[in-house]
């Protein structure tokens, strides 16, 4: 194996979404292990927050990157998914992120930040959660990879895009 994939799902999705299933596919091809840890019962938690229990999502990513079997480990995530993933990168050692449809800030939450590493990032022109233009502005200083798509949030029309643009930073690692 080249490597491990963290992929993980967005807020009220889950690990068998279309999105994560299809980064894992790219992964497999491509001779990396892969994972897709399940948050779901932790987005139930609305006791916590609106968003369920963001610390405890945040704790269960990095415990699965504690467990990742040995080399480099690549982080994926959509939207909360993807914003846990960001900052679970400055916690322990990634090799690359792939952020789909990022939230760069939510309500009082920290703003979003990631570690210095290979960074690729899909977002939709038309997202109704994130404007395209924080992403881009959060994007350019890191000097991201980023692919605007013609999609809304949930990038629906755009998972054979997502799953080639996952591959390419596969490819180049």
């Amino acid at each position: 194996m080249k490597g491990h994939c963290i992929l993980s799902h967005g807020f009220e999705s889950g690990p068998d979404a279309t999105k994560v299933t299809a980064l894992a596919e790219a992964a497999e091809a491509l001779g990396w292990s892969h994972e897709r840890p399940d948050y779901t019962d932790l987005d139930a938690r609305r006791e916590v927050s609106e968003l369920g229990d963001v610390p405890a999502r945040m704790q269960r990513l990095l415990s699965r990157i504690d467990a990742a079997p040995a080399g480099p480990v690549v982080l994926a995530g959509s939207s909360l998914g993807a914003y846990i993933s960001g900052f679970a990168s400055l916690q322990r050692p990634v090799r690359a992120l792939f952020l789909m449809a990022p939230p760069i800030q939510m309500g009082p939450a920290p703003r979003l930040d990631a570690a210095a590493v290979p960074l690729s990032i899909l977002h939709g022109w038309d997202d109704e959660l994130i404007p395209a233009a924080e992403v881009v502005a959060w994007a350019q200083p890191r000097r991201a990879r980023l692919l605007l798509v013609d999609d809304s949030h949930r990038l629906s029309a755009h998972v054979e895009a997502s799953r080639n643009a996952f591959a390419d930073l596969l490819r180049a690692l």
